[in-house]
């Protein structure tokens, strides 16, 4: 009897909500305040295990899964992620972000602003692509840049991931009330709190808290049913992007677009670098790999079809607002269905208000999916307690990792304006986009324990001339707008660290299933725009941006990186008493 009964104790499965101090930290450095003094005091050590360390597809694929107790389940096909594609994309940026730029310094050109993000998008959405068939996990680029660049580079990552999934939210969602208030035919902001905070913090959204509260919800409940509602809620949206297509052109009036250039190149760029928040989203696709049927063939065609469709839709909802009304008579808030109004056509305000709304829950909805898998991963990894790692058994949905976000992004979202949110939202958005076409590159070009050391230092020599030349592009722009003579040094200098590369560096790794074209001078070109339309952001961004990238680093020292390293030396001592066959069998599943 009491063998049963401990065979029955052993077989009975851990409760899912549970939250002791285990849970939240398991490692040996968190034991005691002793334990944790010692940790301090090896971090110099630990720090450089950490720095030269390498994660492998392996572990990213079998053993950090494990740290989920559960598997999520695959249920997902090419099908139900292009219309995540377009569900995670198509919201506030492209109905909010337009007119604010177009209005305040692209005018008519901010066409040629989501041309430049959109090239930048998708050189992007290629890196991603490669990386995802070949380790499709929850983690996406933070899964990525801890195999490639290790566990330094994806904590930076991980934390600006995490800084983009709040902000992109709380943006998102404080639009929605922007265009739920044009729905009622009210003032944009006639049902928010107003206070005497500072401005830009002033103005109290509870509907925008309402709103992310209800989407994650949604998500939490499985993955294949948020991608049932976000087919319905994407055909509606499509049907109005149709709409706004066909009846802006009828009323365009070419004399609108004069002058095309009220602000030169400058504008342009520096509003292309504020739009790229309304091409953000496609990378949530990759993240949702492990929930996905076939890889290998699914993702390519939901992630680059979707993206492709989505690029030209920009560009043509762009020129039919531009061509609809004078630039300087654009509302900043609801540009569409006031450009609407201001034709004739006010009956047509409410149906384009009705798919914005539409369009930001499918971006609330796609966007709390995504970002829960990226914080489960990251959770696994221990930078943040594996408590938020925990996947429930039943929904096959990381159902904390989802609440940690959307706790966030309400407050944030509660009193933050649009205005502040975007502009620190693209710097992370752009950062992270570098980082994988950097990633990109290391993962062609060097093997651990194949590549020569000599191979390893030209390749980081290249890397570094391809780095410094983009960003004095982006600095010279910055400086002297209308000079040439810095270009004839920075873009030569970059297209000699690409070709150094193609020519005097062997690819080490081909892709299985899909890669990357035209490698090196892709991933190089992706490099060199994301970090010029960094450069053409404010100072004050980069200001926020310093801050909590020290505050991340800060994190980092005293608690990420302990943590880190005691995983990775338990994982050191347990992965020698897995056999080879139950690591396969893990994998398939």
């Amino acid at each position: 009897m009491e063998l049963e009964g401990e065979t029955t104790t052993k077989a009975q499965p851990r409760s899912y909500w549970r939250w002791s101090k285990q849970d939240f930290f398991p490692e040996k450095s968190f034991n005691n305040w002793s334990s944790y003094r010692y940790a301090l005091s090896q971090t110099p050590a630990r720090f450089k295990d950490r720095l030269t360390s390498r994660s492998d597809d392996t572990k990213e694929l079998v053993e950090l899964r494990r740290e989920s107790e559960n598997s999520m389940k695959r249920c997902l096909n090419w099908w139900d992620l292009t219309w995540f594609g377009f569900g995670s994309v198509i919201g506030a940026g492209i109905f909010v972000l337009t007119g604010q730029e177009a209005h305040d310094h692209a005018g008519p050109a901010i066409v040629l602003s989501y041309v430049a993000s959109g090239i930048s998008a998708m050189l992007s959405v290629f890196c991603y692509t490669e990386f995802a068939v070949e380790i499709p996990v929850a983690g996406g680029s933070f899964a990525y840049l801890r195999v490639e660049l290790g566990d330094l580079a994806a904590f930076i990552t991980a934390g600006n991931i995490l800084l983009e999934s709040i902000l992109g939210g709380a943006a998102v969602a404080r639009s929605w009330t922007s265009y739920f208030t044009t729905l009622l035919d009210r003032h944009p902001n006639s049902l928010r709190i107003h206070t005497n905070l500072r401005d830009g913090f002033n103005l109290l959204d509870p509907i925008a808290v309402a709103v992310l509260v209800i989407a994650s919800m949604i998500a939490m409940t499985s993955a294949k049913r948020t991608s049932y509602f976000n087919w319905i809620a994407s055909a509606v949206n499509t049907v109005v992007i149709l709409f706004v297509i066909v009846a802006g052109f009828a009323h365009a009036k070419p004399s609108n677009l004069n002058p095309f250039l009220p602000n030169g190149a400058e504008g342009v760029f520096q509003a292309a670098a504020i739009v790229y928040f309304a091409y953000g989203g496609f990378d949530n696709i990759a993240t949702m790999a492990e929930e996905t049927k076939d890889p290998g063939r699914d993702i390519p065609l939901g992630l680059l079809g979707s993206m492709s469709m989505i690029t030209v839709i920009y560009c043509l909802m762009a020129l039919s607002l531009s061509m609809m009304q004078k630039y300087t008579d654009i509302d900043t808030d609801a540009a569409y269905s006031v450009a609407f109004q201001s034709v004739g056509m006010k009956w047509a305000k409410y149906l384009v208000a009705l798919g914005a709304l539409k369009g930001m829950t499918t971006v609330l909805l796609v966007g709390a999916l995504g970002h829960a898998r990226y914080t489960t991963h990251i959770a696994r990894a221990h930078m943040i307690p594996p408590w938020f790692a925990l996947v429930h058994p039943k929904t096959g949905t990381p159902i904390y990792a989802t609440l940690l976000i959307t706790i966030f992004s309400a407050c944030i979202a509660f009193f933050s304006s649009l205005g502040v949110l975007a502009s620190l939202l693209s710097v992370s958005t752009l950062f992270i986009f570098m980082m994988m076409a950097v990633a990109l590159l290391v993962r062609r070009y060097y093997a651990r324990g194949i590549t020569p050391r000599a191979n390893l230092l030209k390749l980081v020599i290249f890397l570094l001339v391809i780095i410094t030349s983009s960003m004095g592009t982006s600095a010279y722009w910055g400086l002297k707008p209308g000079g040439w003579v810095g270009y004839t040094i920075t873009i030569p200098l970059w297209f000699l660290g690409t070709l150094g590369i193609a020519v005097l560096l062997p690819q080490e790794r081909t892709p299985k299933v899909w890669g990357v074209p035209l490698v090196p001078w892709l991933p190089s070109l992706s490099i060199a725009i994301n970090l010029f339309l960094m450069g053409s952001l404010g100072a004050q961004t980069f200001i926020r941006f310093g801050v909590c990238t020290l505050i991340m680093l800060v994190y980092y020292v005293f608690f990420g990186l302990h943590a880190t390293y005691d995983l990775a030396q338990q994982m050191k001592t347990e992965s020698s008493r897995i056999p080879e066959d139950d690591e396969e069998e893990k994998l398939s599943s």
